[in-house]
C-alpha cells in the first residue's frame, strides 16, 4: 500500500472514531419505564417483579439500565406510604436498586388531597411529576421503553 493511501486510510479513522464511540457508549445503555394505574397488588407486584429482573439480566451483562416506574390513578396506591400493599418491597428497591426510581404523578396526589382533606404521604423514595402519562409520552419522546405489565 503506498504511502498516500495509508495516511488517507489513517486520517478516515481518526475522523470516524469520535463518531464511534459513543455510538458504542449509547448501546450498553438501556432505558425503561413501567406504567401503574391499577390500584392492584398483583400488578404492583408485576411491576416490581419486571423491574427486578430487568436490572439483574443487564446488570449480569455489564450494561446499564435506567428504570422508571411511573404511578398515576389508582396505581398511585402504590406509593402511598399508608397504604401500599408492596411498602416492604418498596423499601428494599430503595437500598438495591438504585438504578429504579419510582415517579407519583401530582394530578392524581391533587385529586385525592382534595377528596380526602389532606395530602396522602408518599413513601420517601417517590419523586414528584406533574403528570404521569406526560412523562410516559416525554420518556417515549426520547427513546425509553415503555411497558404497561
Amino acid at each position: 500500500m503506498s504511502s498516500t493511501l495509508r495516511a488517507l486510510f489513517a486520517a478516515l479513522l481518526l475522523l470516524a472514531l469520535p463518531f464511534a464511540l459513543p455510538l458504542a457508549a449509547l448501546a450498553a445503555e438501556h432505558k425503561l419505564a413501567l406504567q401503574i394505574s391499577d390500584n392492584d397488588p398483583v400488578k404492583m407486584n408485576a411491576v416490581l417483579n419486571v423491574a427486578a429482573n430487568v436490572s439483574k439480566y443487564y446488570s449480569e451483562k455489564g450494561d446499564e439500565v435506567e428504570i422508571q416506574i411511573v404511578a398515576f390513578n389508582a396505581g398511585l396506591t402504590m406509593l402511598r406510604a399508608d397504604k401500599s400493599p408492596v411498602l416492604d418491597r418498596l423499601k428494599s428497591f430503595k437500598q438495591g436498586m438504585p438504578n429504579v426510581s419510582f415517579m407519583a404523578c401530582e394530578n392524581t396526589l391533587d385529586s385525592w388531597t382534595r377528596a380526602e382533606g389532606k395530602e396522602p404521604p408518599l413513601v420517601d423514595n417517590a419523586k414528584r411529576v406533574t403528570a404521569g402519562v406526560v412523562t410516559l409520552i416525554e420518556l417515549a419522546e426520547k427513546g425509553w421503553t415503555i411497558v404497561r405489565p
